[in-house]
């Protein structure tokens, strides 16, 4: 049997696993393990939300002995919350400690979210952001800042104080270039500050599936033969056109001088890469998505159906651009609303976040009362 998630990798494709658990974090030879499958199955990085922590905590006795100690001291919920995710995310940061070392800290990294309620607030994002940056205090940390308004200047700040980030929540092509410029800005301020530029990541998080899930939505209401021809196929292409924007930037003059004062790109990752359509392909968005110095973060079963069935080539991205722009014209053209798509997911995608931290703490502040 082919080894497709070794073919993956060296096709350039980092792979992450988009979920953690501190049963996933015990020692044992499981095949959840994430020593074992960082070991086994190529993957170099972890990404976190709270829906993920909120379905750990519930899931699970391994929090059991924190739970009371916290309930104990009387912590609050909130900073329960976060010494609870923090512990988890070091622990997980040891454990990929190994791909961070051998990648000379491009990749095993481990991602924690800033909190989603202040995604209209920079100057609060860039607070907690420095905040969880101490209180984990591992360099293979991503911190999550979304691509809000307000977050962009959040991000610049950020990397000015020499943290790396994982923007995440980007929908838009004009977003995803306005990410960028705040990327670029972050570096030049952290040069000015004095921090070294080759030990500061960040990666782009693109959303894949929910293009598809509102776009298919909008031609299914058009329903003519030419609308209905197109499901299935917005968000590849608006993925595609997001690796062509950061091509160009990466043959930017202002990039170039970056990169001669040691700086590391900003890789597009791909996220919300599980197919939401059963009538899709469950490794879709993995097939189509594949170019050197990409991230693709994977759901559990994703992952498991990428190496049993997936279609490996060298390059799906760089050869289909052409067909991508002409995708995007064509969902114009039958009367799609680009612009009003990305602006609702970008709505929604912050609201859901913030009903997943609101439903974290729930969880939690109804674990420490039981623990009292």
């Amino acid at each position: 049997m082919t080894d497709k998630l070794a073919e993956l990798s060296a096709a350039g494709v980092a792979i992450w696993l988009d979920d953690i658990s501190r049963e996933r974090l015990t020692e044992g030879g499981s095949q959840t393990n994430l020593d074992k499958v960082r070991r086994e199955n190529h993957v170099v990085g972890v990404t976190s939300n709270p829906t993920i922590f909120q379905l750990a905590i519930a899931n699970s006795d391994e929090y059991t002995e924190q739970l009371n100690d916290l309930a104990t001291c009387k912590i609050g919920v909130e900073e329960a919350m976060r010494l609870i995710t923090a512990f988890d995310v070091r622990k997980a940061c040891d454990v990929m400690r190994p791909a961070f070392d051998s990648s000379s800290g491009m990749d095993g990294r481990v991602s924690i979210e800033c909190d989603p309620r202040k995604a209209d607030n920079t100057s609060a994002t860039t607070a907690e952001a420095k905040q969880l940056w101490w209180l984990v205090d591992r360099p293979n940390l991503f911190i999550k800042i979304p691509a809000t308004r307000a977050g962009l200047p959040a991000i610049t700040a950020t990397l000015a104080q020499g943290i790396s980030v994982n923007v995440t929540l980007i929908f838009s092509l004009d977003r995803y270039r306005e990410v960028m410029d705040a990327w670029l800005s972050g570096l030049e301020q952290a040069q000015q500050n004095g921090h070294d530029l080759s030990k500061l990541q960040s990666v782009a998080s693109f959303f894949v599936s929910r293009v598809d899930t509102e776009i298919d939505k909008r031609l299914e209401k058009i329903a003519t033969p030419e609308a209905l021809a197109l499901r299935g196929k917005a968000a590849v292409a608006n993925a595609r056109l997001a690796y062509e924007a950061h091509q160009k930037v990466l043959q930017s003059p202002r990039w170039v001088s970056l990169r001669g004062l040691g700086a590391q790109p900003q890789r597009p990752l791909w996220a919300s890469t599980g197919t939401k359509n059963p009538d899709y392909s469950p490794t879709l968005y993995v097939d189509e998505l594949i170019a050197p110095g990409v991230v693709n973060t994977m759901p559990e079963k994703t992952l498991w159906a990428v190496a049993e069935k997936a279609s490996i080539s060298p390059d799906t991205i760089t050869p289909n651009v052409a067909a991508a722009h002409e995708t995007m014209a064509a969902l114009k053209a039958v009367g799609v609303d680009y612009d009003d798509v990305v602006e609702v997911l970008e709505r929604e995608g912050v609201e859901k976040f913030s009903t997943s931290w609101q439903e974290l703490l729930t969880q939690v502040q109804s674990a420490l009362e039981s623990h009292v």
